[in-house]
């Protein structure tokens, strides 16, 4: 099964997280299909950048998010298209 999911990068006490495709057994840190978004918890205010589209083509072909990905792109909905 695959998982939408924060994996850790940073230095210690500096977290840093990328929002992964992976395998839900892999480990966290594991070779990732797809990095579909950065997260910086330390920026004032947090840093969120989201591919919204491909995160919605993931979840359409099974991928599960889990619980702090799905707050995540609830509190930061896709920029509606520009005509």
């Amino acid at each position: 099964m695959l998982m939408i999911r924060l994996a850790r990068f940073g230095a210690k006490k500096k977290p840093f997280y990328r929002v992964v495709v992976i395998e839900k057994e892999r480990a966290r840190n594991g070779r990732a299909l797809e990095v579909v978004g950065h997260y910086n918890p330390l920026a004032t205010p947090p840093v969120v950048n989201l591919k919204h589209d491909r995160i919605t083509h993931w979840t359409k072909n099974g991928a599960a998010m889990s619980d702090t990905v799905q707050r995540l792109v609830e509190k930061n909905p896709a920029a509606p298209a520009t005509a």
